[in-house]
Parts: structure tokens; sequence; C-alpha cells
């Protein structure tokens, strides 16, 4: 087994860069080095005061040390690291423009009042968790060792788990929409003959570039055969028998 450092030292350059802010700013938060209201989505001092840093510092709070904020951390790692090796693979940019698109999204959807939430990061990091679950559809999921299903019917699982655990749905189902509209978007409708009409900005290329974050791996994503299936992902699989598979009992049992 490899060390924690290892591992970290593993991990492909976007996940491991937005894992550590969330883990710094909660850190950072219980030291009482700053006040969360410093930090929160408050639309009214964004548009009247000008404080357009929270329009990005609320996506870096997923919340105080507890068991949900562990949860968290560890779908991060999980889901960002599946897909940033998998379907996104040297393509670093594209990876991060999902996250830039995700973030624009969610911020839209946050001016509906019933939406509107001072911290948008659970939001994203459910996002991750959907669109890992359209990418990978056939990948076998295990709950608590006890249900075992595909990971396309992941997300709706864990919004069962809210609602058992009594967790407000909102934040996931902000997920759910902007992570269906960025997989729609590039994916579902170029493969029906329409045009990708958010492609990666050259600037998010440039800064990737320069940055030098594009991430070396020689690992290769098994590919999965045509189906005829409506929801088959990019053509990417998780194999279960291959120890690939996903197993959430780590997550709940932690």
């Amino acid at each position: 087994m490899s060390s924690p450092a290892e591992f970290y030292k593993s991990l492909p350059p976007i996940t491991k860069a937005y894992g550590t802010i969330c883990l710094m700013t909660t850190v950072a938060s219980h030291l009482g080095l700053y006040r969360l209201e410093n930090i929160a989505l408050i639309h009214e001092l964004v548009f009247s005061e000008f404080q357009v840093w929270r329009l990005l510092t609320n996506f870096f709070f997923l919340g105080n040390f507890s068991m949900n904020f562990g949860i968290r951390l560890l779908m991060i790692a999980r889901y960002g690291v599946q897909l940033e090796q998998g379907p996104f693979q040297r393509r670093t940019a594209d990876f991060l423009w999902m996250m830039i698109f995700g973030a624009i999204s969610l911020l839209a959807l946050s001016i509906v009042p019933i939406l509107r939430g001072a911290f948008l990061g659970i939001s994203l990091v459910f996002m991750l968790l959907y669109i890992c679950s359209r990418e990978f559809p056939n990948a076998q999921v295990n709950i608590y060792g006890l249900v075992a299903l595909k990971a396309f019917y992941l997300p709706w699982a864990m919004i069962a788990l809210d609602v058992i655990f009594g967790s407000p749905l909102v934040p996931d189902l902000m997920g759910i929409i902007a992570g269906h509209l960025y997989y729609f978007l590039t994916v579902l409708h170029p493969l029906a003959g329409g045009r990708n009409i958010i492609s990666t900005p050259r600037l998010v290329h440039k800064l990737v570039a320069r940055a030098t974050l594009e991430y070396p791996t020689n690992a290769r994503v098994p590919q999965e055969g045509t189906t005829g299936v409506a929801f088959t992902g990019r053509s990417y699989r998780l194999n279960s028998s291959t120890g690939r598979g996903f197993n959430l009992r780590r997550f709940w049992s932690s």
C-alpha cells in the first residue's frame, strides 16, 4: 500500500488543488483564522459593495469537521480522480473548464430565491458525482455492503440517503442540474449531431500550459463497446471485476 504522502502526490492536479483548498479552508475556519460570513456567497454584498471574491470563495467551504465533511472530501478524491484520469486523461484544461462551467452554472442557479445558498461547494462536488455516474454508467456501486446498483443510479441513491439522514436536498439537486447541463452540451448534444457550444476557451488552455498542470500518466482506461443504449457514457467503463468499481461502504463506515 502507498503511504498517504505518496497517495497525495499521485493525485491529478485539479482534483488535488481543489481538495487541498477545501481542506485548508475548513482547517482555517476551525482555528478561527477568518469568519465564514467573509467568504460566503451573499448576493447583496457582491452587487452593492462589489465583493466579487465571494463568487469564488464560497466553493471552497464544504462544512465544519464532521462525518459529512469527510464524505465530501472523499467524494472529491474518488470522483474527481476517476474523471481526471479517465475521460479527461491528458485533458487537464478541459477538466478545469468543466469545473469553471459548473461553478458558473451554480452561481446562475443561486440567483433563484428557493435555490439560494451561502456555500455552493457541496453542489460542485455533487456535480462531479453526477458526471462520473454518466461517464461510467455500468460501474458497480456498493452502498453499505447491502445495496448494489449501477453507477448511473448513484446520484439518486445519494439523494435517498440524504432524505433518510435529514440532509438538505437543494445542494444535491443543483449539482445534478449543473452536471446534466454540462454533460448534455458536451456529450449528448454533439452525439445527436449538434455542435459543442461550450468548448474549452483558449485562455484556459494557455493557463494550464503556463502552469504546467498537465497530469502525466500512462494509465489506460478500458473502452466499452457500443451497445446501442442511450446512456452509455463517453465509451469509458470501470469494471468491478478488476477491482475498480465504486464502493461507498468506506465512505459511510469510516
